[in-house]
Parts: structure tokens; sequence; C-alpha cells
């Protein structure tokens, strides 16, 4: 299991596949981050709470 660089928690293997970009070593943001989101290529703060 891989981690978010965000907020640490654990992410699948298939998540980091998908959600990763190929020169990082893990998501940038994943969905247990409350507050930051993915806004495609880029991340941003979350406009309101999850």
């Amino acid at each position: 299991m891989r981690e978010c660089n965000n907020c640490g928690s654990s992410v699948s293997e298939q998540y980091v596949r998908v959600f990763a970009p190929d020169e990082r070593a893990g998501p940038r943001v994943c969905p247990h981050c409350e507050d930051v989101v993915r806004d495609g290529a880029e991340v941003r703060e979350a406009r309101a709470t999850r």
C-alpha cells in the first residue's frame, strides 16, 4: 500500500495507478483528504467540507 502525500492515509495500488502522476511516489490527494481536492491535473483547496 502507498500513502497519500497530503494526509498520509493508505491508498490502494489501483488508486495510485489511476491518480498518481508517473514521476511521483504516491498520490498528491486522496478521498480521505478533507482540505484539498483534485481539479484536473492540479490540486486545490476544497471550497466546501465533505
